[in-house]
Protein backbone atom coordinates (compact mmCIF):
# COMPACT_ATOMS: atom_id res chain seq x y z
CA UNK A 1 0.00 0.00 0.00
CA UNK A 2 1.15 3.50 -0.73
CA UNK A 3 0.73 6.85 1.16
CA UNK A 4 -0.13 9.97 -0.61
CA UNK A 5 2.70 11.05 -0.86
CA UNK A 6 4.49 7.44 -1.88
CA UNK A 7 1.64 7.52 -4.81
CA UNK A 8 1.69 11.20 -5.37
CA UNK A 9 5.40 10.68 -6.39
CA UNK A 10 4.67 7.59 -8.34
CA UNK A 11 2.82 9.83 -10.35
CA UNK A 12 4.99 12.78 -11.39
CA UNK A 13 2.29 14.94 -8.93
CA UNK A 14 2.56 17.18 -6.11
CA UNK A 15 0.41 15.77 -2.59
CA UNK A 16 -2.16 18.51 -3.02
CA UNK A 17 -2.97 17.51 -6.10
CA UNK A 18 -3.91 13.99 -5.34
CA UNK A 19 -5.66 15.14 -2.44
CA UNK A 20 -7.36 18.26 -4.48
CA UNK A 21 -8.49 15.09 -7.17
CA UNK A 22 -10.13 13.16 -3.74
CA UNK A 23 -12.05 16.08 -2.72
CA UNK A 24 -13.68 16.19 -6.42
CA UNK A 25 -14.20 12.34 -6.59
CA UNK A 26 -11.32 11.30 -9.39
CA UNK A 27 -9.74 9.18 -6.77
CA UNK A 28 -10.14 7.62 -3.77
CA UNK A 29 -8.04 5.57 -1.05
CA UNK A 30 -8.35 1.68 -1.10
CA UNK A 31 -8.46 1.96 2.65
CA UNK A 32 -7.39 3.77 5.77
CA UNK A 33 -5.24 2.94 8.18
CA UNK A 34 -5.62 2.56 12.07
CA UNK A 35 -4.24 5.87 12.62
CA UNK A 36 -6.90 7.62 9.54
CA UNK A 37 -4.39 7.87 7.27
CA UNK A 38 -5.13 7.20 3.41
CA UNK A 39 -3.72 4.39 1.73
CA UNK A 40 -3.81 3.60 -2.11
CA UNK A 41 -3.64 0.09 -4.06
CA UNK A 42 -2.26 -0.44 -7.25
CA UNK A 43 -5.25 -0.03 -8.99
CA UNK A 44 -5.51 3.42 -7.56
CA UNK A 45 -2.14 3.63 -8.90
CA UNK A 46 -3.42 2.75 -12.58
CA UNK A 47 -6.37 4.71 -12.18
CA UNK A 48 -4.28 7.96 -11.26
CA UNK A 49 -1.80 7.06 -14.20
CA UNK A 50 -4.74 7.23 -16.42
CA UNK A 51 -6.15 10.99 -14.98
CA UNK A 52 -2.32 11.78 -15.40
CA UNK A 53 -2.41 10.82 -19.37
CA UNK A 54 -5.79 12.71 -19.76
CA UNK A 55 -4.57 15.69 -17.68
CA UNK A 56 -1.09 15.64 -19.79
CA UNK A 57 -3.24 15.97 -23.00
CA UNK A 58 -5.16 18.49 -22.05
CA UNK A 59 -8.31 17.72 -20.74
CA UNK A 60 -10.40 19.58 -18.08
CA UNK A 61 -11.14 17.87 -15.15
CA UNK A 62 -14.63 18.06 -15.84
CA UNK A 63 -13.49 16.01 -18.92
CA UNK A 64 -10.97 14.02 -17.03
CA UNK A 65 -14.19 12.81 -15.03
CA UNK A 66 -16.50 12.22 -17.81
CA UNK A 67 -14.31 9.86 -19.44
CA UNK A 68 -13.35 7.63 -15.94
CA UNK A 69 -17.44 7.53 -15.95
CA UNK A 70 -17.87 6.89 -19.54
CA UNK A 71 -19.48 3.56 -20.20
CA UNK A 72 -19.06 3.11 -23.51
CA UNK A 73 -16.09 3.62 -26.06
CA UNK A 74 -18.56 6.14 -27.64
CA UNK A 75 -19.21 8.48 -25.14
CA UNK A 76 -15.14 8.62 -24.53
CA UNK A 77 -14.20 9.21 -27.57
CA UNK A 78 -16.66 11.89 -28.53
CA UNK A 79 -14.55 13.88 -25.46
CA UNK A 80 -11.43 12.89 -27.11
CA UNK A 81 -12.35 13.74 -30.59
CA UNK A 82 -13.76 17.41 -29.39
CA UNK A 83 -10.19 18.05 -27.43
CA UNK A 84 -8.31 16.85 -30.58
CA UNK A 85 -10.34 19.44 -32.95
CA UNK A 86 -9.74 22.07 -29.94
CA UNK A 87 -6.21 21.49 -30.09
CA UNK A 88 -6.33 21.61 -34.23
CA UNK A 89 -7.83 25.05 -33.33
CA UNK A 90 -5.12 26.58 -31.61
CA UNK A 91 -1.91 25.15 -33.76
CA UNK A 92 -3.91 27.14 -36.76
CA UNK A 93 -4.11 30.21 -34.43
CA UNK A 94 -0.48 29.24 -33.23
CA UNK A 95 0.85 28.99 -37.29
CA UNK A 96 -0.68 32.12 -38.00
CA UNK A 97 0.83 33.92 -35.02
CA UNK A 98 4.35 32.26 -36.19
CA UNK A 99 3.54 33.96 -39.62
CA UNK A 100 3.10 37.36 -38.37
CA UNK A 101 6.71 36.84 -36.12
CA UNK A 102 8.41 36.44 -39.19
CA UNK A 103 6.98 39.12 -41.49
CA UNK A 104 8.25 41.11 -38.65
CA UNK A 105 11.46 39.64 -38.33
CA UNK A 106 12.26 39.89 -42.29
CA UNK A 107 13.88 43.21 -43.51
CA UNK A 108 12.04 45.77 -45.13
CA UNK A 109 13.05 45.52 -48.74
CA UNK A 110 16.15 47.17 -49.43
CA UNK A 111 16.16 49.77 -46.71
CA UNK A 112 18.47 49.33 -43.68
CA UNK A 113 16.77 52.05 -41.88
CA UNK A 114 14.38 49.23 -40.22
CA UNK A 115 13.04 52.38 -37.40
CA UNK A 116 11.70 54.19 -39.69
CA UNK A 117 9.53 50.98 -40.64
CA UNK A 118 7.75 49.46 -37.95
CA UNK A 119 6.08 51.13 -34.68
CA UNK A 120 4.47 49.23 -31.66
CA UNK A 121 0.81 50.52 -33.08
CA UNK A 122 1.92 48.38 -36.60
CA UNK A 123 2.86 45.56 -34.76
CA UNK A 124 0.28 45.18 -32.21
CA UNK A 125 -2.01 45.84 -35.33
CA UNK A 126 -0.32 42.93 -37.20
CA UNK A 127 -0.27 40.50 -34.01
CA UNK A 128 -3.75 40.91 -33.85
CA UNK A 129 -5.33 40.33 -37.27
CA UNK A 130 -3.38 36.92 -37.00
CA UNK A 131 -5.37 36.39 -33.77
CA UNK A 132 -3.08 37.62 -30.65
CA UNK A 133 -5.23 38.32 -27.64
CA UNK A 134 -3.68 41.00 -25.32
CA UNK A 135 -3.36 37.95 -23.36
CA UNK A 136 -1.33 36.31 -25.28
CA UNK A 137 0.51 39.67 -26.30
CA UNK A 138 1.43 39.90 -22.93
CA UNK A 139 2.32 36.14 -22.65
CA UNK A 140 4.76 36.95 -25.76
CA UNK A 141 6.51 39.43 -24.04
CA UNK A 142 6.75 37.25 -20.59
CA UNK A 143 8.58 34.36 -22.85
CA UNK A 144 10.67 37.13 -24.47
CA UNK A 145 11.93 38.90 -22.16
CA UNK A 146 12.61 35.71 -20.09
CA UNK A 147 14.02 33.96 -23.09
CA UNK A 148 16.11 36.77 -24.48
CA UNK A 149 16.01 40.17 -22.44
CA UNK A 150 18.59 42.29 -24.49
CA UNK A 151 16.54 40.88 -27.97
CA UNK A 152 13.63 42.18 -26.24
CA UNK A 153 15.26 45.52 -25.62
CA UNK A 154 16.36 45.82 -29.09
CA UNK A 155 12.82 44.64 -30.20
CA UNK A 156 11.16 47.22 -28.33
CA UNK A 157 13.18 50.03 -29.58
CA UNK A 158 13.24 49.00 -33.13
CA UNK A 159 9.00 49.70 -32.50
CA UNK A 160 10.14 53.15 -31.56
CA UNK A 161 8.75 52.52 -27.88
CA UNK A 162 10.57 55.25 -25.33
CA UNK A 163 13.27 54.23 -22.64
CA UNK A 164 10.48 54.80 -19.87
CA UNK A 165 7.58 52.64 -21.72
CA UNK A 166 10.01 49.84 -22.50
CA UNK A 167 11.42 50.67 -19.09
CA UNK A 168 7.64 49.41 -17.62
CA UNK A 169 7.12 46.49 -20.64
CA UNK A 170 10.01 44.80 -19.65
CA UNK A 171 9.54 45.39 -15.39
CA UNK A 172 6.52 43.62 -15.75
CA UNK A 173 7.51 40.80 -18.16
CA UNK A 174 9.56 40.07 -15.65
CA UNK A 175 6.99 40.30 -12.98
CA UNK A 176 4.52 38.45 -14.65
CA UNK A 177 5.20 34.89 -14.10
CA UNK A 178 5.78 34.95 -10.29
CA UNK A 179 2.34 36.31 -10.11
Amino acid sequence: MLTVSQLAGRCGLSRSTLLYYESIGLLKPASRSDSNYRRYGERDLEKLQQIRAYRDAGLTLRDVQALMQASTRDSSGAILKRRFLEIDKEIGVLRRQQQAIVRLLKPPGKSDNRRQIMTKEKWTSIMRATGFSDEEMNRWHHEFEHAAPDDHQQFLEYLQIGPEEIARIREWSRNRGAA
